[in-house]
């Protein structure tokens, strides 16, 4: 399995919903037209009826119905010539309305385009999603190596620079809390499963103010990311440098990267949640 399909399987966050009282304000059906919509975000880019029952849990009926639906709302298209079905570029409104709204993008995108254009690296905005990165901006530097990740892509917060970071300010019972819903499976040879380490990682980032770590999601990658806070101090993103291991190691990364992700940090902080926050 290609190591960016690996950290998307390993990132799937469990299925709150199972085991727990629903509200009788819950639509079933809405959920599980979600549920056939998230079968997409593996490596298979179309699928049959019978693909996509299997994948959703869900009988063959219901998958049908909910495929036809989506197909006429143009969520969904089937593939020409094939019994397979694949998602439009319409599914791409709901990032594009989310980004567009997001007032700390629009405050981090300039401190993360100064970075990428006077190191040459690649820069990222994190914001966490339950045990999960998401990358929600991107600045990619001159020397950009993994073309694979974009924006949307996910990780386990815990293998990340910026998860460490973001994970670092909040309080010990939140990261133990998430930490109990990490699918602790390696991603690379050098993924840090050990839960005790994970979180003395953690630990150290809380003291140094930013975190480091190589190899651990993507061979060949080191990142340094700080984390973003709001005016309690309570982080909400984190800003990251990726530069690759062909010119880093971790501890020069270290030693030259970690100012310029904690002064961006601090800044789009002060910027995002002082005069422009309120």
């Amino acid at each position: 399995m290609d190591p960016h399909e690996k950290a998307h399987e390993v990132a799937k966050a469990p299925d709150k919903s199972k085991g727990r009282e629903r509200s009788s304000l819950f639509i079933g059906s809405t959920a599980k037209t979600f549920q056939v919509l998230h079968v997409f975000e593996g490596p298979q880019r179309a699928m049959t009826l019978a693909d996509i029952a299997r994948a959703a849990e869900l009988d063959r009926s219901a998958t049908q119905r909910i495929v036809h639906t989506l197909v006429e709302l143009g969520y969904v298209r089937r593939v020409a010539g094939t019994l397979t079905y694949a998602l439009t570029s319409k599914v791409l409104n709901f990032s594009y309305s989310y980004i567009r709204a997001n007032e700390l993008i629009e405050k981090a995108s300039p401190y993360l385009l100064e970075i990428s254009r006077s190191l040459g690296e690649t820069t990222n905005l994190h914001e966490l999603d339950g045990p999960e990165i998401v990358f929600v901006a991107r600045f990619p530097g001159q020397h950009l190596f993994n073309v694979d990740i974009v924006v949307g892509s996910r990780l386990p917060a815990f293998f990340t620079a910026s998860g460490t970071a973001i994970l670092s300010r909040l309080s010990v019972e939140e990261r133990e809390g998430l930490l109990r819903q990490t699918r602790l499976e390696a991603i690379t040879p050098f993924t840090q499963l050990d839960p005790a380490t994970l979180m003395k990682r953690v630990e150290t980032a809380a003291q140094t103010g930013y975190a480091a770590v190589a190899n651990e999601t993507v061979m060949g990658d080191v990142s340094v990311a700080a984390a973003i806070t709001d005016e309690h101090g309570r982080a909400v993103a984190a800003i990251n440098i990726s530069v690759p291991t062909t010119r880093w190691t971790l501890e020069r990364a270290s030693a030259e990267l970690a100012q310029h992700v904690q002064v961006a940090a601090t800044s789009i902080s002060k910027n995002k949640f002082g005069s422009f926050g309120r």
